[in-house]
């Protein structure tokens, strides 16, 4: 979101003409657009609590989450310049930067948010264990502009399958739609990623309970040799209702992009208001306890796609030289 009224806060930021009120007296504030996705998913939630323990971290910046199709629409709208941030799943990520069936963009990175280990989920009570058995069957993969159908594109394809081919593919108008279907047989399973994914979350609350399907061992080594830029990545014990044991699968972090011409002061505010305030958004959701910027650091494909502000502050704080 563009506004015309530049302020000055000690450098010209964009801004909104709003003000913030503090000891009485009226402050300008900068009023910068987030990109999420659609209700029901992860990246609303995330994005939400995101704003929150921002606005209330910083009364001189508000960030405004907005619902949108997800990552493949997100990127768009910070090159066209209509969202200051918005959340882009790794394997979107990964391709906009390789230019992979498109131009490289030129956004950066303001924070790495969480890992995307991925997996199916079914009813405890199915018959399916492996990924081989799900073969033939109806699967939801995801909202159908969010990066989870695009991870499991990759990962299927490290095991010689294919999405459209080899399952009926069923792609979500809404994300949270997904869990009703495997409740109630439509999707014999649906796949997702992370940590707190809100999908796994109501399956595995549900009444039939539920089972995941990760990628064996000697399957991730499969798909890594073919997509290397996957990392091995686990969900740990109790990260979902009965789930006892950890699960050990592959994928990668999702990220918080900018617009490419973001001001480096307001990234450079943006990063130590969030980073400051880490404690407290671990507190208020669990996947954000993975927000901190030495992961950042290790999850940025090149540190050049950090932006400058953010990396100022990085030196400043000495997680890199």
């Amino acid at each position: 979101m563009r506004f015309a009224f530049p302020l000055f806060l000690g450098a010209v930021l964009l801004a909104s003409p709003a003000t913030a009120q503090t000891g009485g007296k009226a402050i300008p504030t900068t009023t910068l657009s987030l990109g999420t996705a659609t209700p029901g998913g992860g990246f609303p939630l995330y994005g939400n609590a995101f704003a929150e323990v921002m606005n209330a971290a910083d009364p001189q910046i508000t960030i405004a989450p907005r619902n949108t199709k997800g990552s493949n629409e997100n990127i768009p709208l910070l090159e066209k310049s209509e969202l200051d941030l918005a959340l882009v799943a790794g394997e979107p990520a990964y391709e906009a930067f390789a230019g992979i069936g498109r131009t490289p963009v030129r956004l950066k990175i303001l924070t790495a948010i969480y890992s995307n280990p991925g997996m199916f989920v079914v009813r405890a009570d199915s018959p399916y264990k492996t990924i081989r058995d799900l073969v033939g069957q109806p699967v939801a993969f995801g909202a159908k502009g969010s990066g989870l159908p695009i991870l499991a594109r990759y990962v299927l394809d490290g095991l010689g399958l294919k999405q459209d081919e080899d399952f009926k593919a069923i792609y979500l108008d809404r994300a949270g739609d997904g869990p009703a279907m495997v409740e109630d047989g439509r999707a014999a399973a649906l796949w997702g990623a992370g940590i707190g994914w809100p999908g796994f979350a109501a399956v595995a609350s549900s009444a039939s309970g539920a089972r995941f399907i990760a990628p064996s061992a000697e399957e991730i080594t499969r798909i890594r040799a073919k997509h290397a830029f996957l990392k091995p990545l686990t969900v740990p014990a109790g990260s979902y209702p009965k789930q006892p044991e950890p699960i050990a699968s592959l994928g990668s972090w999702s990220f918080v992009l900018t617009r490419e011409d973001l001001p480096d002061d307001v990234a450079y505010r943006l990063a130590k208001t969030l980073h400051g305030a880490e404690a407290t958004f671990c507190k208020q959701l669990a996947q954000a306890c993975e927000t901190t910027a030495a992961n950042t650091v290790a999850a940025a494909p090149s540190a050049a796609l950090i932006h400058p502000g953010v990396m100022k502050y990085f030196r400043e704080i000495g997680v890199v030289k």
